[in-house]
């Protein structure tokens, strides 16, 4: 079982800067791929980002590729979502997920997820 709490939503102007982040329970951390989704109102949980367990494979959605970075720290069970750049587009609650084994870019693919955290971008 993997526990995940995110963390660092919040209000922002469009043009600012977020950063997220998802604290994991579980000694197995380093053995599972890690993901970033979101949910706007009305629309369907989408793939933003995912990165595998050793960090040697990352992938990005398009509409976040170029301003949003991934990264995860396997001695403190953290991953984090530098956002940059933000459009009111990106406004939407994130989720993190993991999933034991390779990265996936499907909502199927991931095991555990956390309640999910706020990000508004405001115009």
């Amino acid at each position: 079982q993997v526990q995940l709490v995110e963390s660092g939503g919040g209000l922002v102007q469009a043009g600012g800067s977020l950063r997220l982040s998802c604290a994991a329970s579980g000694r197995t951390f380093s053995s599972y791929a890690m993901g970033w989704f979101r949910q706007a109102p009305g629309k369907e949980r989408e793939f933003v980002s995912a990165i595998s367990w050793n960090a040697a494979r990352i992938s990005y959605a398009n509409s976040v590729k170029g301003r949003f970075s991934i990264s995860r720290d396997n001695a403190k069970n953290t991953v984090a979502l530098q956002m940059n750049s933000l459009k009111p587009e990106d406004t939407a609650v994130y989720y993190c997920a993991a999933r034991y084994g390779s990265i996936g870019t499907s909502r199927e693919a991931y095991d555990y997820w956390g309640q999910g955290t706020q990000v508004t971008v405001s115009s």
